[in-house]
């Protein structure tokens, strides 16, 4: 029997054991940097395939080793664990039992996914180097890769390159899509204060308005995006909250503006936030109020590198299908803390479909619901990427 139809045989009969996996984390979510009982058995189901288990980077990241033959060749492939602070509307079986936490995003199937890869390639040992299998904690907003790569994840695990996937709805089932460089975008935040002059509302010529100012600001941050960035360049700037006095007959000292940016690119994200600061600058000075800006700097853009992006479509190819393999996908302006591990080593991220038929709902949402008729090709194609890359 010819060795690719072999593996796939062998890992078409996980999936019983996959969907076991899957639903049993789904039932189970924690939240960031809480995934105490994931690690836990995520550390027990690879020592039980006889990886080599490394606990503790990040508080609850798991990095599991596999080495085979004499090639210095090493790869690392990840997956997160986290969930999110939703309460779940689905009413399976395997229904969220902690109440107000969910994995609204999938990231059950890729913990279960890499497992079963973990699974198969110890047991097969049909390449030559060494992977490095990546649990990480705290995607959802907090950053965990970055706190593993801050705590010495590819000092203690040296890697030549780093891949991750995700599922995505709206893409169907048994397809993949990506794209060289920016696939998602950077995350930034930023808060605003504006001070005037507080004042009775019926006199206003007494005092400095914030709000008008305010208001004024939140239009012209628009213009940053509409007439300074490349209209063929993506970026978003959004003001999401606006907080100021909290009685009629007031005009208060000052007023907060809160939001969030979105950039594909570094330099248009050091513009977004110049921007800001000009806008901010002109417009208080016209009105004699004053300014802070705050601009935090969060995720940054996911930027695949152009040869690990081949490499990764050859092994979507190889187990989907040419046709199922969109190599030019449209860039996604959520963000993704993969960006993080791709600063440091070159790799690609890439989304696995996650069906498209009705009902379908997007991520974070309460009714989503990871597709366990994936799992098996997400398997499949972590197999083929890592027996490529360290073919012997």
């Amino acid at each position: 029997m010819p060795d690719a139809v072999q593996s796939n045989e062998t890992v078409e009969a996980m999936r019983e054991e996959l969907i076991e996996w899957r639903r049993d984390f789904h039932r189970h979510p924690e939240l960031a940097f809480e995934e105490v009982r994931t690690s836990k058995i995520v550390g027990e189901k690879l020592e039980s395939f006889g990886l080599e288990v490394d606990r503790g980077l990040a508080g609850t990241g798991v990095v599991g080793t596999l080495r085979v033959g004499n090639s210095p060749r090493t790869i690392a492939l990840r997956a997160d664990m986290d969930a999110l602070r939703i309460t779940e509307a689905n009413d399976f079986a395997h229904r969220s039992v902690n109440e107000g936490t969910m994995h609204a995003c999938g990231h059950d199937g890729h913990t279960a996914m890499l497992l079963g890869a973990a699974k198969h390639l110890a047991r097969s040992k049909r390449f030559d180097g060494t992977i490095h299998f990546i649990f990480q904690p705290a995607e959802e907003n907090e950053g965990g890769a970055r706190v593993m790569i801050e705590e010495g994840l590819f000092k203690r695990f040296p890697v030549d390159e780093v891949y991750g996937m995700h599922n995505m709805p709206e893409l169907p089932v048994g397809s993949f899509a990506v794209r060289k460089g920016p696939i998602m975008a950077a995350y930034d935040n930023f808060e605003a204060v504006i001070t005037g002059r507080g004042t009775h509302a019926a006199m206003p010529h007494t005092g400095i308005d914030p709000v008008t100012t305010a208001t004024q600001v939140v239009q012209a941050f628009q213009t940053i995006v509409s007439r300074n960035v490349d209209p063929l360049e993506g970026a978003v700037i959004s003001v999401t909250q606006l907080k100021a006095g909290d009685t009629w007959n007031v005009i208060p000292d000052s007023v907060t503006l809160r939001g969030c940016t979105r950039s594909l690119e570094p330099a248009v994200q050091d513009l977004i936030e110049a921007g800001m600061e000009r806008v901010l600058a002109g417009i208080c000075a016209a009105h004699g109020a004053s300014h802070q800006l705050t601009y935090r700097r969060g995720y940054p853009a996911t930027i695949n590198s152009d040869d690990e992006t081949a490499f990764a479509i050859a092994a979507a190819r190889a187990v989907a299908g040419t046709d199922n393999v969109s190599i030019d996908t449209p860039p996604l302006m959520g963000s993704e803390d993969f960006a993080f591990m791709l600063q440091e080593r070159p790799g690609c991220y890439l989304f696995i479909g996650n069906g498209d038929g009705e009902g379908t709902c997007m991520v974070h949402n309460a009714g989503y619901d990871f597709n366990d008729e994936i799992l098996t090709l997400g398997v499949r194609y972590w197999v083929e990427l890592a027996e490529r890359q360290l073919a012997p």
